[in-house]
C-alpha cells in the first residue's frame, strides 16, 4: 500500500478534480502545511505532493520511506534537489500546462498598461467623462504594441509562446541570451542589448541562484527606452527595491507583476508600496490559474505519480 501525502491541496482551486491514482494507495490530504510541520507529515510517506510547502534537507532526513516528491508546479526551488539526489529520492514536476494561460496573462498586463486601461476606467467611474464635456479625453498615455520591441528573458516554452503572440501584434521580438554570456545561440540577442532596445521586457526564466536578482540597479540603468517591465515568472528575479526606485526615477514607464519575492508580500514591502500606482498592476500569482490549466496540471500530476510507480518515470528534475 503506497502512502501519498499531499501537503498543500489548497494551492489548487476547489473546483479542480484531483483523481485518485490507479494503484493501491492511502492518500493523506492537507489543505496547507507550514514549513515546521513538513518533516512530521512526510515521515511515513512513500510519495509527497507539494506545490509551495518547502521540502528541505531536515525534513528529508526523517523520511526513510520516501521515493518520490511530485511537485504540482513547474518550479522546483521549494525542494532541496541536492539532498533528494543524495538520498535517492526522485523529484518530478509539471510541464507545458501553462502554455496558454501565462502568455495570455502576460499580454493582459501588457495591454492594460500600454493603453492605461485601469486609470481610464477609474476616471470614468469618478465622473471625468462628464467633466470633459466631449466624446473623449486624453488624461493618460496610450501606446500601441504594434511596431514596438519586446525583449524576452527566458525563451523556453512560455517565452516562445509569448514571442509568437507578440509577432501577431506586429512587435519585433528579441530573445535575450544569458546575462554576461558571449556565446549566444542562434536567434539570441545579448542580454544588455535587449535591455537597451526594448519597449517592453517580460520575464519567463526559472528562479535559480544565477537568475536571482537578474533585474537590478545595473539593469534598470541600461533601459534606455523606459520600457514596461512584466514579470509572470518568479518574484526573486527582480530586486524589488531597485524596481521601486526605477519607477520613482522614470527609468521604466510601468510594471506588471504577478509574482513577488515572498508570497504573500508583507504589507510594508516595496511591491505593496507601488501597487496602487497608476502605472503598476500587481496580481496575486494567478497567471497560471485558468480553469483549463489547473485541471491539466492536476491530471499530469497524478499521471506523473502513476508512471513513476510503474517504473517509467517522466519529468524528472535534479
Amino acid at each position: 500500500m503506497i502512502r501519498i501525502v499531499f501537503l498543500d491541496r489548497d494551492t489548487l482551486s476547489p473546483e479542480t478534480v484531483v483523481r485518485a491514482p490507479s494503484v493501491p494507495h492511502e492518500m493523506v490530504v492537507h489543505a496547507r502545511t507550514a514549513p515546521h510541520d513538513v518533516a512530521e507529515r512526510i515521515r511515513d510517506a512513500d510519495v509527497v505532493i507539494t506545490n509551495k510547502a518547502p521540502v528541505r534537507a531536515e525534513a528529508l532526513a526523517g523520511a526513510a520511506k520516501l521515493k518520490l516528491i511530485a511537485v504540482s508546479a513547474t518550479g522546483t526551488d521549494i525542494v532541496d534537489l541536492a539532498e533528494a539526489r543524495t538520498r535517492g529520492i526522485a523529484v518530478c514536476n509539471i510541464r507545458n500546462y501553462a502554455k496558454h494561460t501565462v502568455p495570455e496573462h502576460t499580454f493582459a498586463l501588457m495591454l492594460a498598461l500600454r493603453r492605461s486601461i485601469l486609470p481610464y476606467r477609474q476616471s470614468v467611474i469618478e465622473g471625468r467623462w462628464q467633466q470633459a464635456a466631449q466624446f473623449c479625453y486624453f488624461d493618460y498615455p496610450i501606446a500601441d504594441l504594434g511596431g514596438s520591441t519586446l525583449g524576452i528573458i527566458g525563451h523556453g516554452t512560455l517565452g516562445q509562446s509569448v514571442g509568437r503572440i507578440a509577432e501577431a501584434f506586429g512587435m519585433t521580438v528579441l530573445a535575450a541570451g544569458r546575462r554576461g554570456a558571449t556565446d549566444l545561440k542562434p536567434g539570441q540577442t545579448a542580454f544588455d542589448e535587449v535591455l537597451k532596445r526594448s519597449d517592453v521586457i517580460t520575464l519567463h526564466c526559472p528562479l535559480t541562484p544565477e537568475t536571482r536578482g537578474v533585474i537590478g540597479i545595473r539593469e534598470f540603468a541600461l533601459m534606455e527606452r523606459r520600457p514596461l517591465l512584466i514579470n509572470t515568472g518568479r518574484g526573486g528575479l527582480v530586486d524589488e527595491l531597485a524596481l521601486e526606485k526605477a519607477l520613482d526615477t522614470g527609468q521604466i514607464s510601468g510594471a506588471g507583476f504577478d509574482v513577488t519575492d515572498g508570497e504573500p508580500p508583507a504589507a510594508n514591502s516595496p511591491m505593496m508600496r507601488i501597487a496602487s500606482r497608476e502605472n503598476v498592476i500587481l496580481t496575486p500569482h494567478v497567471a497560471w490559474a485558468s480553469r483549463e490549466a489547473i485541471q491539466a496540471l492536476a491530471d499530469q500530476l497524478i499521471e506523473n505519480i502513476e508512471l513513476f510507480l510503474a517504473g517509467t518515470p517522466r519529468n524528472l528534475v535534479g
